[in-house]
């Protein structure tokens, strides 16, 4: 798809969801008659895509609907397409690992939205607000990073999901683009391992990637993590997924100092579980390109169009800079080594 076509198509939702569209999608669905109206309110949380309540007595829905225009204080804007990617990802790795997604109830096309259980904060809570307050428990970290492999195992080297994913343009709109290039225009100085770190990721074509691993997409549920928000789905590099939370757990570290070690604990365990899932390819293959994205995605979560909201301490933010220049500069080839690195930082 042509930079024309993502942005043709990302203009043309106009249509504000409200209620009434709500309602008349679950009709369509078949998830309430003609006689019933749900009571529906937004729910906070993500600049990439509408998000709503819908419920009667005895029944709550959650109803997704990508914005073709992301709210960050950079001009984003994005395919609304990927609204049917994310649900085809939920659906694909439903049958995988069906307690690590939610369960889907229907889409409607038409009116660009899909339709999954409500899943309640008091039983489900977000991974995000966990390590807010310094709960991080390396057996959580775990078992995502087992999770996120057996996905990518049984994707791989899948022709029909390679094919049914090739969202290349959509995957460039909403990663490559305002994470590595855009922090490349920040900083002339790193700018080529940047946009080689783009390049070689959009090369890669090996398993079905969720592209937006994060804490605050991952709930904590009875039956174990539950991912999220799957609307950057793509056939590609799945190092970019294990480099992506492992990211966060870096940066966690700055945001609650104090839980630092437990931070650097769970990046090790997660890791570790994960590359003891990859089987295929040679595990040193995919744990270097993750070393590679890591100092890249750092640096862009600070100075790329969609920075964390918790760095906020210009010494913070400079030594991540200072840092992340370091490795791209001479970028190691094991994440034990930028472990290694980022610990002496953060525990002097």
């Amino acid at each position: 798809m042509s930079k024309t076509a993502i942005m043709t198509e990302a203009s043309g939702q106009a249509e504000t969801l409200d209620a009434r569209t709500i309602a008349a999608a679950l009709r369509r669905i078949g998830l309430i008659d003609a006689a019933e109206a749900p009571r529906c309110r937004a729910l906070a949380g993500g600049v990439s895509s509408e998000i709503w309540l819908a419920e009667l007595p005895g029944r709550r829905w959650c109803v997704k609907r990508a914005l073709p225009r992301l709210k960050v204080a950079q001009r984003w804007e994005a395919p609304i397409a990927r609204n049917r990617y994310e649900y085809a990802w939920f659906e694909t790795a439903g049958h995988i690992c069906p307690e690590a997604v939610p369960r889907l109830l229907g889409q409607d096309q038409a009116a660009g939205l899909f339709v999954m259980e409500y899943l309640d904060p008091a039983s489900h809570p977000v991974w995000k607000e966990q390590l807010r307050h310094g709960y991080a428990d390396p057996a959580v970290a775990a078992e995502i990073g087992a999770r996120l492999a057996r996905i990518h195992a049984v994707t791989a080297g899948d022709p029909d999901i390679a094919r049914r994913f090739a969202t290349d343009a959509s995957f460039h709109a909403l990663r490559l683009e305002p994470y590595l290039l855009a922090t490349a225009r920040v900083h002339p100085d790193v700018a080529p391992p940047l946009v080689a770190l783009s390049d070689a990721t959009a090369a890669v074509r090996r398993a079905l990637v969720h592209g937006d691993v994060s804490p605050k997409n991952i709930l904590i549920g009875p039956r174990g993590p539950v991912f999220l928000d799957a609307e950057c789905a793509w056939y590609g590099d799945p190092a970019f997924d294990v480099a992506f939370v492992l990211n966060h757990l870096l940066l966690k570290c700055l945001w609650n100092r104090p839980a630092a070690r437990r931070f650097l604990a769970s990046f090790d365990r997660l890791a570790a579980s994960y590359l003891n899932g990859v089987d295929w390819e040679p595990r040193s293959e995919i744990a270097t390109r993750a070393a590679w994205l890591l100092p890249g995605l750092l640096l862009a979560r600070i100075d790329g169009k969609s920075p964390v909201e918790y760095v906020t301490d210009e010494g913070d933010k400079a030594q991540v800079r200072r840092v992340t220049r370091q490795l791209l500069l001479d970028p190691p080839a094991h994440l034990a080594a930028i472990r290694a690195i980022w610990a002496a930082e953060v525990e002097q």
